[in-house]
């Protein structure tokens, strides 16, 4: 009965929005195969058409007549989908203010699965192949979006079936795509990720496009993106246009987070403007040119005046936060190396969700470089099982897209960094940047968000 009711409703979609879902493989949403062995043919085909934005009243008509076989895509989601439903009902209310604004970098992902790194002058096969959106702004925004913020994004792609696949994707997640520039010329970025199933690490090559100039984005445009936005965030690319944004954030109080990847060209005229960096493992003592990492973030605040907090992501290792508050004349000198030694020993390893260690407020000294007051926070990561990690692709992003919902929620940090690790540890479930990146009903989110 209910594949009779897949078929009929299938047939009541026209032929064109079919002809456009065939062929392309969305796992956002899966139907249960034990009700009948052709189930997982039907359910490729109505995947993209139940969360496609052009077809709505087919959606809803799908989700009304068999709303008990629309399941999560991960089979931990459809373990709980009762416990999601649940969950749910008893969210807190979003932000009021939700409009999210990041510039940044949008891209085609060709995901290769290999069963192990190739040697040079090697031949080998793929086990897998996927084609998905990628790059960092778009990434964390459709991570802001699946959390239920409302995000605009400020890109460049070119006029190519990649440049039109990137923004009707974004699209489909509720991304606002009215501020990407599409260049009649050139081609839209795109990256061949090469994934060893063996370590579960990824090789990167990027093809860039075009780059994104001042000139490109006009006065009304850019006050357009911007009104109502509760935080603006850069992913480090186009920095003439970033440096220009910027300043009309600074000139509105719209609070800048940058996410610090590596060394990169006007990036530092970026990081004096920023409120929050959320930075790569290498990235601050690469930056401050200092020997170790509580001693670059003490750095980097003494550097940058501005900045509330830097956080370092440290992979499966976790993360660290320096947290900048008010200064205390009277308060003792603790040495920042030491104090993460000391946070270190007081983490508990048998734990496997996220949580963190939180220094008290002190005055955090490192040698040669000077002192800052505030809370240094050790967060860690979930420790995910062999069995159920697929590909760390797009992590960092998640973990900056969670920040950003995190700071507009105004969530303390001792609750920001275990809820962008979740987030995180959810997207390494998944084969790409954005298969894995979790909405907000996921039962995994509830204890952040209840």
């Amino acid at each position: 009965m209910y594949v009779y009711k897949l078929l009929q409703l299938y047939h009541q979609v026209p032929s064109s929005h079919r002809r456009k879902a065939e062929g392309r493989e969305w796992k956002m949403t899966t139907i249960t195969t034990s009700l009948h062995p052709h189930c997982n043919t039907i359910a490729t085909v109505l995947s993209p058409l139940c969360h496609s934005s052009s077809i709505g009243n087919h959606r809803v008509q799908l989700h009304k007549k068999i709303p008990h076989l629309f399941l999560s895509s991960s089979s931990s989601w459809s373990r709980n989908s009762s416990r999601a439903r649940m969950s749910s009902e008893r969210l807190t209310p979003l932000p009021e203010d939700r409009i999210v604004v990041g510039l940044g970098l949008l891209s085609v992902d060709y995901l290769a699965t290999v069963a192990s790194y190739p040697k040079p002058d090697d031949k080998i096969r793929s086990t897998s192949l996927k084609v998905q959106g990628g790059g960092n702004s778009g990434n964390a925004l459709t991570c802001v979006a699946r959390l239920g913020m409302s995000p605009r994004i400020i890109s460049k792609v070119a006029n190519d079936n990649q440049g039109r696949d990137i923004i009707e994707e974004l699209e489909t997640d509720g991304v606002d795509t009215s501020y990407i520039v599409v260049s009649k010329e050139g081609n839209s970025p795109f990256t061949y990720i090469i994934i060893d199933n063996q370590t579960k690490t990824r090789t990167c090559i990027h093809q860039p496009g075009y780059p994104l100039v001042p000139d490109e984005i006009s006065s009304a445009n850019l006050l357009s993106a911007l009104h109502g936005a509760e935080i603006l965030y850069f992913d480090g690319r186009f920095p003439d246009t970033a440096l220009e944004i910027a300043k009309e954030a600074v000139s509105k109080n719209i609070p800048i987070l940058i996410d610090a990847e590596r060394l990169r060209e006007g990036l530092d005229d970026l990081l004096e403007l920023a409120d929050y960096a959320v930075c790569s493992a290498k990235f601050p003592q690469a930056w401050t040119e200092t020997l170790s990492i509580p001693t670059s973030l003490v750095s980097m605040l003494l550097r940058l005046p501005k900045l509330k907090f830097v956080t370092v992501t440290l992979g499966e290792e976790g993360c660290v936060m320096l947290e900048r508050m008010s200064d205390d004349p009277q308060m003792e000198e603790v040495d920042v190396d030491s104090l993460l030694d000391t946070l270190k020993q007081r983490k508990d390893d048998t734990v496997t969700v996220p949580t963190c260690v939180i220094s008290p407020k002190a005055k955090l000294r490192a040698e040669g470089i000077g002192t800052v007051t505030g809370r240094l926070i050790l967060g860690t990561a979930e420790k995910i099982l062999p069995s159920e990690l697929v590909d760390t692709t797009g992590a960092g992003d998640a973990f900056i897209g969670a920040t950003l919902y995190a700071i507009c929620a105004k969530m303390p940090a001792e609750k920001m960094l275990p809820f962008a690790a979740q987030v995180a540890a959810a997207n390494c479930r998944g084969l790409g940047a954005r298969a894995g990146l979790p909405w907000r009903s996921d039962p995994r989110l509830a204890p952040f968000l209840n």
